[in-house]
């Protein structure tokens, strides 16, 4: 995974994933534990910029990760509920979506199994 696509995806989908986080727990302390604002305008706004950030990322990087529709369709939706770009973040990684199409030819982190000519 040693492409600057992959990472700066990672990086921003995890992210997005603990803005929502605080975002959340700002609206929890808020209007259930009616502490005040609970930071709500500040992590309301941060959230907001790393929302647009992941969208952007995602589109962008997808075309170096070698991402077909479906794969850029999901990662995108995962932006709307709480914590599902962290979800599919670790579901990319997982399947070899983050290694790029070179993967093969250049030893991304996919299990590729390689035959030895001395095996």
């Amino acid at each position: 995974m040693s492409n600057k696509a992959a990472v700066l995806f990672r990086v921003v989908a995890i992210a997005e994933a603990f803005s929502w986080a605080g975002l959340l727990i700002g609206m929890f302390l808020k209007y259930v534990v009616e502490l005040g604002e609970g930071g709500v305008p500040v992590l309301g706004m941060v959230h907001g910029v790393m929302f647009v950030l992941y969208v952007v990322v995602t589109l962008v990087a997808a075309r170096p990760l070698g991402w077909k529709a479906g794969t850029v369709i999901t990662a995108l939706l995962a932006s709307i509920p709480p914590l599902f770009t962290w979800w599919f973040e670790a579901w990319a990684l997982r399947r070899g979506k983050l290694d790029g199409p070179e993967r093969a030819s250049h030893g991304g982190t996919g299990l590729i199994i390689r035959e030895t000519a001395n095996a």
